[in-house]
């Protein structure tokens, strides 16, 4: 029995590059002066996205005592410090999430109505979108998401069954016999450690960091054509083959008003800079061209904070808008505010997975000087429709993001390290091109994603892989809806920790589908269930995937606790999934 150890970077050393104090990853090793504190519970959850906060409020209904970390100051992950709107499907109003994930919707809407002075339309309207912006149905401030998610939980901090650890990173594991016995972590402020032990643990962080830490099987990259034969997966097996992750930001607009902020140091370098993948990028990356995802075609973004726009395919203003001043009365004083996660700033120059701590912290200090980049360029030199240069209007709203330099808190992250699954998805299970080739038909009518006889939820989403690392542009295509295989939950020796993120068993190309937020949620959420029904029957989680008997109870368990694990058999298609 022994602890895989892990170098902590002491937080003053942060400053060198103006970062926020997150790990994002750690190597080598350290020496605590004095034996940590123990906490020991039934639960240890070790991240606080949106996987991590469905996995610990599952199992607290259940009954369990939790440990959840998180290492910003903000629990939520991509609807909160990472400050990223839900990307769902188009039937998310109707089906396709848990009751939990749309309980959470509702709620979001509800603050609105109550806090908010709406207008008597939007106070009206069931389906508010308080931004009204395109990308979903429910485009929201981080803060709201934050509000609604903590409420969920503080019953359970004021009764003492959870115990929220923030600013808190994973340090060491200490693993024996096939299982984690306990997780050492660091609270970031303070620099001390705990060692945390319970019966089962789940990785809900962002970049799957408990996944080498307890020498879990997993992989990271592309795995190339001839492991997968899935139809759209690069030739090439590549570990630093991962998407882009971007530093996302909000600005709102202040027509004849200077905010341009001081032009940041690699400015010139970004400015100049062209993508250097395949097939090409059509120009320089700061520019309003790109290329369409699913065409592969360049096409022009259009851009306009203050009125339709003349020119491009859609209004990046309105695209990811989270706040929109239509919905709000006049005299609120309220105005549009636009959070800002773009193709512009997908950052392409370096991974954050399975590289160096210096290599991490030198790369996040690039993509932040990408967005702000982004944002000067649109101040200053950005071309408008009526011939102009520049918006220097546009002003960077830190009390969005909730921090000093006005970026969000946290990297937004596309790829995680996966864990080597006892089902791992293919492309050929759900992608409608790969499906067809496999099942020898000529169009789509009637095809449906693998069903899966252990299937614990379901979603639906593009197969969408930002321009890569590796080299690769964009990868998007058509998907089916699709389900969720509990053996993709269940790493392949470990017994006791259980993936709850983007880190279940999918390859490069099917995380591009599993990865957004009501299915992290739902994964999460599968986890804290599992866990509790896995010690109500004192088990381990893959006997529910083995054992018909138990699969059959834990499927109706999930059911009335409000997962779906069916899709209906028709669906009504509204509309095609539309990435800029």
């Amino acid at each position: 029995m022994a602890f895989r150890k892990h170098q902590i970077t002491r937080r003053e050393s942060f400053a060198t590059l103006g970062l926020p104090a997150f790990s994002l990853g750690l190597s080598g090793c350290y020496k605590a002066k004095t034996p940590p504190k123990e906490l020991s519970v039934d639960f240890v959850v070790i991240g606080g996205g949106l996987g991590g906060c469905a996995a610990a409020l599952s199992a607290l209904q259940s009954g369990l005592t939790v440990i959840m970390t998180e290492e910003t100051d903000w629990i939520g992950g991509q609807l909160t410090s990472q400050g990223v709107p839900p990307d769902e499907h188009q039937w998310i109003e109707d089906f396709g999430c848990t009751q939990t994930y749309r309980d959470l919707r509702n709620a979001i809407r509800r603050h609105y109505k109550k806090n908010y002075p709406l207008t008597e339309d939007a106070r009206g309207n069931e389906t508010l979108n308080p931004g009204s912006g395109s990308v979903s149905r429910l485009c929201h401030a981080p803060r709201v998401a934050l509000a609604c998610i903590e409420s969920r939980l503080e019953p359970f901090i004021s009764s003492g069954k959870l115990t929220l650890l923030k600013q808190t990173i994973p340090a060491a594991v200490e693993a024996d016999n096939d299982e984690v016995k306990s997780v050492e972590v660091l609270n970031l402020e303070s620099n001390k450690q705990l060692i945390l032990r319970g019966r089962f643990f789940a990785d809900a962080t962002e970049l799957g960091e408990l996944l080498p830490m307890a020498q879990c099987e997993h992989v990271v990259g592309t795995e190339g054509k001839s492991a997968t034969g899935e139809l759209h997966m690069p030739e090439k097996a590549s570990r630093s083959n991962q998407q882009a992750f971007t530093m996302c930001f909000a600005v709102d607009h202040n027509e004849g008003e200077n905010y341009t902020i001081d032009q940041p140091r690699e400015y010139e370098f970004w400015k100049n800079f062209i993508p250097e993948i395949t097939p090409p990028w059509p120009g320089h990356l700061l520019d309003f061209n790109y290329t369409h995802p699913s065409s592969g075609l360049s096409k022009r973004l259009g851009f306009n904070p203050t009125g339709p726009h003349q020119t491009g395919i859609i209004n990046l203003w309105t695209y990811r808008r989270i706040l929109a001043a239509k919905n709000f009365l006049p005299e609120s004083g309220l105005q549009d505010i636009s959070l800002i996660n773009w193709p512009q700033n997908d950052y392409l120059l370096g991974n954050l997975v399975d590289v160096t701590r210096e290599e991490q912290k030198y790369h996040i200090a690039r993509a932040k000087q990408l967005s702000l980049s982004l944002l000067y360029w649109l101040q200053t030199e950005a071309p408008r429709d009526d011939g102009g240069q520049g918006w220097p209007g546009l002003r960077l709203r830190n009390d969005i993001m909730g921090t000093s330099d006005g970026l969000a808190k946290y990297p937004y992250v596309r790829e995680s390290r996966r864990i080597k699954a006892l089902t791992t998805i293919l492309e050929q299970h759900c992608g409608v091109k790969n499906r067809m080739e496999i099942k020898g038909l000529n169009d789509a009518e009637g095809l449906r994603a693998k069903r899966y006889p252990d299937s614990v939820g379901i979603g639906h989403y593009q197969i969408d892989l930002h321009p890569s690392s590796g080299g690769d542009n964009y990868i998007d295509f058509a998907t089916l809806p699709f389900e969720i295989p509990l053996g993709a939950l269940i790493p392949r020796r470990i017994k006791n920790l259980i993936p709850a993120s983007k880190n279940i068993g999918t390859t490069h190309l099917t995380n591009g589908c599993y990865r957004l937020h009501p299915v992290e949620w739902n994964i999460g959420e599968v986890a804290g269930i599992l866990v509790s029904e896995s010690i109500a029957k004192s088990t381990n989680p893959e006997h529910f995937y083995k054992n018909k008997k138990l699969l059959t109870e834990f499927q109706d368990t999930l059911v009335k606790r409000g997962v779906e694990i069916r899709w209906p058999n028709t669906l009504e298609t509204k509309s095609q999934h539309e990435s800029c």
